[in-house]
């Protein structure tokens, strides 16, 4: 079996409505934020006891959960962003992915058997990235969504890093991942400004 036979269906969900219509429709994984420390703050997203009970009813039906810790933390934000992380390890979370290299990094070394991901946020869009990554620990990469099929092949073969791409959406202008120009202008991409 190649690492290309193992394909995983993963979809956001912003509530708990959307999470059973995820999980019922077929999705191998879903995934989230809490109320803070993702790029859609100002979306819905889950508090504390929503975040449990998210993760509770996607693990009786064999479904992944993710956590996204996905925006640049600030340093008064650090242990805030360390204790959602270890509330969402001890409700079962399957995988935290994170914009923060800093972040990235230390949860590595306090959760050593949980997965992180590093998000489309990072930018990692060539080979020395996604090799850099695996070095640094992360399970897997979510690549920039610009990269044609070939570049994502030639990612794919020649590392040892799990690889996941969008299929669908993008709804950031220029390039996916740099909205630290909208996190400036309006906030939009960090906790509060």
């Amino acid at each position: 079996m190649s690492k290309f036979d193992k394909i995983e269906l993963l979809s956001p969900v912003g509530d708990f409505n959307c999470l059973k219509a995820a999980v019922q429709s077929g999705c191998d994984c879903v995934y989230f934020g809490g109320n803070m420390f993702n790029a859609r703050t100002s979306a819905n997203n889950f508090n504390d006891e929503e975040l449990k009970k998210a993760i509770e009813y996607a693990k009786i039906r064999n479904v992944k959960t993710n956590l996204t810790l996905n925006t640049l933390i600030k340093n008064d934000e650090f242990s805030d962003s360390i204790n959602l992380a270890k509330k969402a390890y001890e409700y079962g979370i399957d995988a935290i992915i994170v914009q923060d290299l800093g972040l990235g990094k230390r949860l590595i070394e306090l959760f050593p058997d949980l997965p992180i991901h590093a998000s489309t946020q990072m930018t990692i869009h060539n080979l020395d990235g996604v090799l850099e990554a695996e070095k640094l620990g992360f399970k897997r990469v979510v690549l920039s969504r610009e990269l044609s099929m070939d570049e994502i092949k030639y990612i794919c073969d020649n590392s040892n890093i799990e690889i996941e791409v969008f299929i669908h959406g993008a709804l950031c202008i220029c390039y996916s991942g740099q909205c630290l120009l909208s996190s400036m202008i309006g906030g939009r991409s960090r906790k509060s400004w």
